[in-house]
Order: structure tokens, then sequence, then C-alpha cells
């Protein structure tokens, strides 16, 4: 159940944003600083945590670590959404049946 952390990841604006990205493309640390209002540091403590909650995966490349959105974990999280969704319209189908019913 990896999904509570990946919740918490992206509630961080800046998270959002550097996730957003890498949605795009994958990127370096350099490349995702490039116009955030955050140092590189902090970009890499952020990727730090995307990481950490399944959100991101990171590879070598020389000496460059190249970061990208890693879709097991997308996986997870999207698997949890759309549990929302059969809840709310399993919710609807029975008071919309309970209505028939009554009337």
């Amino acid at each position: 159940m990896a999904y509570p952390k990946a919740l918490a990841a992206l509630a961080d604006p800046t998270r959002r944003q550097i996730f957003e990205r890498l949605k795009r493309a994958s990127a370096s640390v350099g490349d995702l600083a490039e116009g955030l209002p955050v140092s590189r540091p902090a970009v890499s403590q952020h990727l730090k945590v995307l990481k950490g909650a399944g959100l991101v995966k990171e590879k070598r490349d020389g000496v460059q670590r190249i970061y990208q959105v890693d879709v097991r974990g997308l996986a997870e999280l999207r698997r949890y959404v759309d549990s929302l969704w059969t809840d709310v319209l399993t919710s609807f189908e029975k008071a919309a049946n309970d209505n028939d019913s009554q009337g």
C-alpha cells in the first residue's frame, strides 16, 4: 500500500511541479532546477522524497543521474484513485435504486 506516501509526496507544490516535468521527459537535477524557485540541492531533496514514495526512479548516465517517472508507483496510485471512483459509483447506484423503490 504505497499510495499514502505518493499522495503525501505530491501534496507539496514544488514536488508536483518536478513530477509534472518528469512526466513529459526524463531529466537531470540541473535540468529540473532550471526555472524553479529552489536550489539544485532542494530539487535533489524533493527527488529523494518522490523516489521514496515510489513515483520516481533514477539511472546513471556517466556522472549524472537521470530521473524519470516510475510507472510501478504511478500504477499503485491509479489503482487507489480508481477504487475511489468505484466506491462513488456503487454508492450512487445504490442511492438511485433506493429512490426507485421508494417512488
